[in-house]
């Protein structure tokens, strides 16, 4: 590791944040029935939950590519007054409680929530849902990608698309043909962030979705569920879930921080 031009004393409290995340993790592997690891996994509760969870999580993703992109070109390239109110707006999920996001979505698409009571009205339910699942999991994972876009158009600049307009391109074509490769490999890490996000949501799908299994129950509710009943298969589940993590977030930012050859 190249280090220079670090101070040597930032190492000592560098160390300590590191072993902060790290303890608790292999405190955690060192609890495991290892002999009884694979049955705790292969439960037909935990199978199901996970099935959910990936399900859920992967359409999610879908919803925030969809949602998201328009969202970060917007931010990043338009320059009207309140630009940074709908910025703040769209990454108050990142430090709104997730309970929070969950009892704002209740009172939105409940059966007697703003849009909900008039869905209701149709027959159409999503409170408590498997579809209520899929929009806490998009609510809370939204920003993520955003945040990842923006930063990637903004560091990007937009020489390339004002050249593209120079010579004649309209704006769905210059977005089409220049934007959106331009960002590609920031659009996939974001989705991959917001997938992570979504996989490992609670807070917000317990309070919205409720916890009904095969419908709404999904790997973080069954692990909270497990605590209660059986703590070994809680940990063997929660171990699931941070091997998808670690996965994850190795893939991204291995990305980001290769030297280019």
């Amino acid at each position: 590791m190249n280090a220079a031009g670090v101070p040597r004393w930032l190492f000592l409290p560098a160390a300590l944040g590191l072993l902060f995340v790290v303890v608790p993790l292999v405190s955690m592997l060192l609890t495991v029935d290892w002999a009884e690891f694979p049955s705790l996994v292969t439960s037909p509760a935990s199978l199901e939950a996970l099935g959910l969870s990936l399900r859920t999580s992967a359409i999610a993703t879908v919803l925030c590519v969809i949602l998201g992109v328009p969202i970060a070109v917007i931010l990043a390239r338009s320059t009207f007054r309140g630009v940074s109110v709908i910025r703040g707006l769209v990454l108050l999920p990142l430090v709104l409680p997730p309970v929070v996001g969950g009892l704002a979505l209740l009172y939105t698409f409940g059966r007697r929530g703003l849009i909900g009571e008039h869905l209701d009205a149709l027959g159409i339910q999503i409170a408590f849902t498997t579809t209520a699942v899929v929009l806490a999991q998009t609510f809370v994972a939204l920003p993520f990608l955003v945040m990842s876009l923006e930063g990637a158009l903004r560091s990007s600049g937009s020489n390339y698309e004002q050249i593209a307009a120079t010579l004649g391109a309209r704006p769905t074509t210059v977005f089409r043909r220049v934007t959106v490769p331009l960002i590609l490999p920031a659009l996939v890490s974001g989705a991959v962030l917001a997938f992570a996000r979504a996989l490992g949501e609670f807070g917000a799908t317990l309070t919205f979705a409720g916890s009904l299994q095969g419908v709404t129950r999904t790997l973080p509710l069954e692990i909270y569920l497990q605590r209660e009943t059986d703590p070994g298969a809680a940990v063997a589940l929660s171990l699931v879930l941070i091997a998808v993590a670690v996965v994850i977030v190795v893939a991204v930012y291995s990305r980001r921080t290769d030297p280019v050859r």
